[in-house]
């Protein structure tokens, strides 16, 4: 999605919140450094408006190089920590980034040299916004949502999702944004707050779309599979986007015994029609170990898929790349696709098989829709959009021949 070429990102008659400023959480920075890129440019590109906003007080701040805030979180010898604000925010309009994933970033503990986990850049989150208690509002943006995985109780077990948002409210955090949500259903733990979780559907399919010029869309030729009864929602919205069949694997696992925290998988079973001679796309939310979702490739081409594509919002890859690199050069699947939002190891984006969606553009979007205080609604469900792109795409395969 370009910014620029959409009347829906520029606001003549909403003047924003506050000034603008992004802080950007050390794990965080590279995605926040593009995104401050887009906003800045998008608002020099407002012509006229801009002559007329120059001299405005209630524009004061509006047009700058760079919104990034200027702050630093410092350790002592022991690992304790601080946030320190190099610049005033009073009256600011704040959107903290944070990416809890970002496992490269280390500090020194009593001598030790100790790696960055998800607690810590929590900690360093909440430490940023008890630094900005005069800014007119604070915003999170925390694409992959902290302990989203640990979204509800099964048994005797901590309901860790919901208290980090609970506090995060409890600060004064004003909106909540996420990503794909493991089980959006959680906002139902801050009912009365601004939770908005938004779906990277829309640079999918544009990924898949730049790679793909002779793509058949259609039910006889094109198939999206559901690795789990988890991501039926976001594979259905797929599916019909793309007006084509959608299948699903169902994972019987072995309750009686734990292994690394959860159930072994013992066998998936498929629910859905033939996928011989088709294209088909996996649609999750994330690759963890990866171990599920290349079962799910190999089930797939054992019924004779005739290619395998992968969508996945996070790629984290904890297990690292060798059996996706062992699975491709089987001819298990032909590419993933995975956004930016998160860290991804240097090696990844080497691998021939790897496609990164940048969401950078569409991030910025959101920013500046929201420092405007407009609705999210053609943001959380792009149809529109996607349709438009469709038509496009069809057109040109007509006119290539």
């Amino acid at each position: 999605m370009e910014i620029s070429e959409s009347k829906e990102y520029t606001f003549e008659d909403n003047i924003p919140v506050g000034p603008l400023k992004i802080a950007a959480l050390a794990g965080a920075r590279d995605l926040a450094g593009l995104v401050d890129g887009h906003i800045a440019r998008v608002r020099r590109e407002d012509g006229a408006l801009r002559e007329a906003r120059l001299n405005d007080p209630m524009y004061d701040g509006y047009y700058r190089d760079s919104y990034l805030l200027d702050f630093d979180c410092t350790r002592f010898g022991t690992g304790e920590a601080k946030c320190v604000l190099r610049e005033s925010v009073r009256g600011k309009d704040v959107f903290a980034m944070v990416d809890i994933t970002n496992f490269s970033l280390t500090y020194s503990c009593c001598g030790q040299t100790n790696y960055m986990s998800p607690d810590n850049h929590f900690q360093d989150l909440k430490r940023l916004i008890g630094c900005c208690g005069t800014a007119k509002r604070v915003s999170v943006i925390m694409p992959f949502l902290y302990e989203g995985r640990q979204h509800k109780r099964a048994r005797r077990e901590s309901l860790d999702c919901a208290i980090a948002l609970q506090e995060l409210v409890s600060m004064g955090v004003n909106n909540i944004i996420t990503f794909d949500a493991h089980d959006p259903r959680v906002q139902n733990a801050v009912p009365l707050s601004s939770l908005d979780n938004f779906m990277p559907t829309y640079q999918f399919i544009q990924s898949l779309l730049a790679r793909e010029k002779n793509l058949q869309i259609d039910k006889d030729h094109l198939m999206i599979i559901s690795p789990d009864e988890g991501a039926m929602g976001r594979s259905v919205y797929f599916a019909n986007n793309l007006g084509v069949d959608i299948g699903m694997f169902y994972k019987r696992r072995d309750y009686s015994t734990v292994v690394n925290g959860r159930n072994p998988i013992v066998s998936h079973e498929f629910l859905g029609q033939s996928v011989k001679g088709k294209t088909v796309i996996i649609v999750d939310d994330m690759i963890s170990s990866g171990e599920s979702m290349l079962d799910t490739c190999r089930e797939l081409k054992d019924r004779g898929a005739a290619r395998v594509v992968v969508c996945c919002t996070f790629g984290l890859f904890t297990d690292g790349l060798e059996k996706f690199d062992d699975y491709y050069s089987q001819g298990y699947f032909d590419y993933v696709i995975t956004t930016n939002l998160i860290y991804r190891i240097p090696e990844l984006k080497t691998r021939e098989w790897y496609i990164e969606a940048d969401m950078s553009r569409f991030l910025a979007a959101i920013i500046n829709a929201m420092n405007h205080d407009v609705p999210m609604g053609n943001s959380l469900s792009p149809t529109s959009r996607i349709q438009r792109l469709l038509r496009r795409y069809r057109e040109e395969q007509k006119i290539s021949g």
